[in-house]
């Protein structure tokens, strides 16, 4: 069964628990500013795992002390899902180990 889209008020109201996380141009968004660069590669690798623990990957961008990740659901024609809500919140709760802000 395909992943249903949210509304725009259910993206919205997610969105109030995922302080730093925004929606623009059909997907959730973050960037996480990182104490170096090694640390931003480090974090990379541990979204990665969960993005395969979860078969749902984002478009993840390392800077030299940033990490970008950009997440729809493309088996629902790009729109925002509780799959995308469900990643975002297992980065955020991973991302402080890192340092990231």
């Amino acid at each position: 069964m395909a992943a249903e889209p949210l509304s725009q008020k259910e993206i919205e109201d997610r969105l109030r628990e995922l302080p730093g996380w925004s929606f623009e141009g059909g997907s959730l968004h973050r960037i996480y500013r990182l104490g170096s660069h090694v640390a931003a590669g480090a974090l990379v690798v541990h979204i990665a795992a969960v993005q395969d623990e979860l078969d749902h990957h984002s478009d993840l961008t390392l800077g030299y002390n940033t990490v970008r990740l950009s997440v729809n659901t493309h088996s629902a024609g790009g729109a925002v899902t509780e799959s995308d809500f469900a990643l975002a919140e297992r980065v955020e709760a991973l991302a402080p180990a890192h340092g990231a802000h």
